[in-house]
């Protein structure tokens, strides 16, 4: 009867079509979805911002070394808070990458020319780990990747017939010179055993020689906005290195064989010259707050040379008649009696010294000098055809005993208000030691009350024929 049921089964076409069909459905599922993951298969998701997906897609892989790890499950489009915008995958890893290192990179690669991408993963060595469901940051996606087409692009029309002319000029410059390079490879010999050591310093990783590339890179990215100036640069170059060649012998090439021996004067000379040089600069630094008048000074200076034009050529005969006059001076200077006459004229003024001081400023502060010439001239301005005669005027000398009309034992104090003797025999003329003013002159008078010597107070420096502002007091009499 089993035997009977079975035959039954095997024989119906309609459950072995059903079974196939059931088969087929699920193999189709499990193709379909083969991209994403098997199902019922554990992964570990991770997101990852890049800069750019670079015609990722769902589906593609995700590698290791070359091995898949995983499948990009999601692209999108985000955007920043400022703005930017970035791409963001959704990736579904093997759970043996759970956790991944928080200092892992990621970058897109070309599978090959025709523009199938994956996503290379470059685990780290940190002990943090990601957790499931977390975004890689921008950051670590690096190194920029280098797309098909963008060294395609590097080869425009420019380059391309730069590079067509770079092999034209140097086929034309290498035709014709086999035996002279087959010389220069033999020679590059003990270049290529003594390079070895320096190829072997380069190749350390305390060198950072990769660093070197990368500057270069950015080197060139700097150079780029400006490659048509430095085109242009060596155009001119060629231009002036043409004119150079019209006077390259012998004008450049005795300046270059004599060159050597006029550094070797230059480097011992030189160094003589620093005292030179050091006076120079002090009398520079000197002649500074000259320099600073000379804005103002130029003026006068320019009317000194336009007098000066003038007069100069009159100084000859005034030169020959000074001859006579320095030859007397010599005589005189050689005279032995000299001597002693200029050490008796030092001893004088040294004498006189104190004195002067002392009389300097009866004039200098109070004017008396000037004001003694003018009275002297005023007191005898009256005259006739005889001559002149001396102005006066007869005052009345006051009554009373000891009374200035007459011989007298004392000085005159009272008893009449107009019976006192005022008299400044030595009057303060601003001399050193005196008090700064000009009481000559400038007394006031008491009256009722006999005065004698200098007067209380300071009576000021101010006296006739000095202006007003220069002192206080009252005017000469």
């Amino acid at each position: 009867m089993n035997g009977r049921r079975r035959q039954g089964i095997a024989a119906n076409p309609v459950l072995v079509g059903a079974v196939v069909l059931l088969v087929g459905l699920v193999a189709v599922f499990l193709s379909y979805n083969a991209n994403s993951g098997l199902p019922f298969v554990p992964t570990y998701e991770l997101e990852a911002r890049l800069p750019n997906a670079a015609n990722l897609v769902r589906g593609n892989e995700v590698r290791i070394s070359g091995t898949r790890v995983g499948v990009v499950s999601d692209v999108s489009a985000v955007r920043d808070r400022e703005g930017r915008s970035s791409a963001l995958l959704t990736m579904k890893l093997d759970q043996d990458l759970d956790p991944l290192p928080t200092d892992s990179t990621f970058v897109v690669r070309p599978v090959s020319a025709l523009g199938l991408k994956y996503v290379e993963l470059t685990p780290g060595s940190s002990r943090a780990g990601f957790d499931e469901g977390a975004t890689v940051p921008l950051a670590q996606a690096r190194p920029a990747p280098v797309e098909i087409d963008e060294v395609f692009n590097m080869f425009d029309a420019k380059t391309r017939r730069g590079t067509q002319r770079n092999l034209q000029g140097f086929g034309n410059g290498l035709a014709g010179r086999g035996t002279d390079l087959n010389e220069a490879i033999l020679a590059l010999r003990p270049l290529v055993t003594d390079i070895r050591p320096v190829m072997a310093s380069l190749a350390r990783p305390s060198t950072r020689l990769d660093r070197l590339f990368s500057a270069l890179g950015a080197t060139a990215a700097e150079i780029a906005p400006v490659a048509e100036t430095q085109a242009q640069l060596f155009a001119n170059l060629d231009t002036t290195f043409g004119a150079l060649a019209q006077v390259a012998r012998p004008y450049i090439q005795e300046t270059i064989s004599e060159s050597p021996a006029t550094f070797a004067v230059g480097t011992a000379e030189f160094p003589k010259q620093r005292p030179f040089v050091r006076n120079t600069a002090a009398l520079f630094n000197e002649l500074r707050p000259g320099i600073r008048t000379l804005p103002t000074a130029a003026p006068v200076l320019a009317d000194a040379l336009e007098i000066g034009s003038e007069t100069l050529p009159r100084t000859p005969p005034l030169n020959r008649q000074l001859a006579s006059v320095f030859d007397a001076l010599a005589e005189f200077a050689d005279d032995p009696l000299v001597p002693l006459g200029v050490r008796r004229l030092r001893d004088t003024t040294r004498v006189l010294k104190p004195t002067v001081a002392f009389l300097t400023p009866a004039q200098t502060v109070c004017n008396y000098a000037t004001l003694w010439f003018r009275n002297i001239s005023s007191l005898l301005s009256e005259g006739d055809s005889n001559g002149t005669w001396q102005r006066f005027i007869i005052i009345a000398t006051p009554q009373g005993p000891n009374n200035e009309g007459g011989p007298s034992g004392a000085p005159a104090n009272g008893p009449s208000t107009d019976n006192h003797l005022h008299n400044n025999p030595y009057p303060n003329t601003a001399a050193p030691g005196q008090t700064r003013e000009c009481e000559a002159g400038n007394e006031g008078y008491a009256v009722g009350r006999t005065t004698i010597g200098n007067i209380p107070g300071n009576q000021g420096t101010l006296t006739s024929g000095q202006a007003t502002g220069s002192a206080s007091g009252g005017g000469a009499r």
